[in-house]
């Protein structure tokens, strides 16, 4: 059981409803007592489409993607990610905060007052509302995206509280960062707090050359180089501790790493890292608060749908 650790779990949007996703995070929020979050992914892959069986894609559209097709495609699926987002917004505003009675004299449970239809028609979403759950405890869930292109960084801007990227180095970074602050201003968001979040892969060791023998060592056992979408870091934790901090002086707001090999890794991380960073004044040495949104330095919002 965890009692501080956000909960992000990844919703491929291309092939599942926004109604049924934004009533299961709720119900994560309320179980997690305010801790939730959803990462909305897309997809145009075609063994995650057979999977699902909804719907289809080109053969060429996810290898070619400067195919023009491709390109339109693309474009296309990230313009129904952010209408998605906005009927998972919609929905979790939908109850007001306090909608729910529970008078059992009366036997009335909820403010029908306070519920909304939330009437949303798109290109593809016709969402008449309202939710089923009441609203979540943080109000909205936190919404997050990985982007590695600017039609990514456009959905980043618009829609979500956090983005993940993955820069290469210092000055890529800044601009990342650079390119979504003016795409929120063009979205009309720029006074919105958005956390963009560059995404390491970390082999740690307690010296540079034990852990780049470490990971050629995991590379020889799978009978391939371990490649990933984002940088992959070999060294100690004091060396990433500086990388960090010249990545946060780059504009990043924080960081999401991932072990490369667990629970090694990991260890390495909570164990080495984190001290690390707090004798430099860098990271918490408590949870300032008790939601995900509270950690993370985000408002509670309102209900757009409030009665006055």
């Amino acid at each position: 059981m965890t009692r501080h650790i956000g909960l992000i779990p990844t919703v491929v949007i291309t092939h599942t409803e926004p109604f049924h996703v934004s009533k299961a995070i709720a119900t994560l929020d309320y179980a997690s007592t305010g801790r939730a979050g959803v990462r909305v992914r897309v997809s145009l892959a075609q063994h995650e489409a057979a999977h699902f069986g909804r719907r289809s894609f080109p053969e060429r559209a996810q290898a070619d993607r400067a195919w023009p097709t491709s390109a339109e495609l693309i474009a296309g699926t990230f313009d129904e990610a952010a209408d998605y987002v906005e009927v998972l917004r919609r929905l979790w505003d939908s109850w007001e905060d306090d909608a729910e009675i529970r008078d059992a004299v009366t036997g009335r449970f909820v403010d029908r007052q306070r519920l909304h239809y939330i009437d949303f028609a798109g290109r593809w979403f016709s969402v008449k509302g309202p939710s089923i759950t009441p609203r979540p405890p943080q109000g909205q869930p936190v919404v997050s995206a990985l982007g590695h292109a600017p039609v990514a960084y456009q959905l980043i801007a618009g829609s979500t509280d956090i983005g993940f990227v993955t820069p290469r180095d210092a000055d890529d970074a800044a601009h990342i960062v650079a390119e979504i602050r003016a795409a929120q201003v063009q979205a009309g968001r720029a006074g919105d707090p958005v956390g963009v979040f560059g995404d390491l892969v970390v082999f740690l060791g307690p010296d540079s050359a034990a852990a780049a023998r470490r990971k050629a060592r995991l590379d020889e056992l799978a009978g391939a180089v371990y490649a990933s979408d984002a940088k992959v870091f070999t060294g100690t934790a004091g060396e990433l501790a500086d990388l960090l901090l010249e990545w946060q002086e780059a504009g990043l707001s924080g960081f999401r790493l991932r072990p490369g090999a667990i629970p090694d890794d990991l260890e390495g991380i909570t164990r080495d890292l984190v001290p690390e960073l707090q004798r430099r004044g860098a990271f918490r040495r408590e949870y300032e608060a008790p939601t995900l949104r509270g950690l993370l330095g985000l408002p509670r919002p309102a209900s757009r749908y409030a009665i006055a």
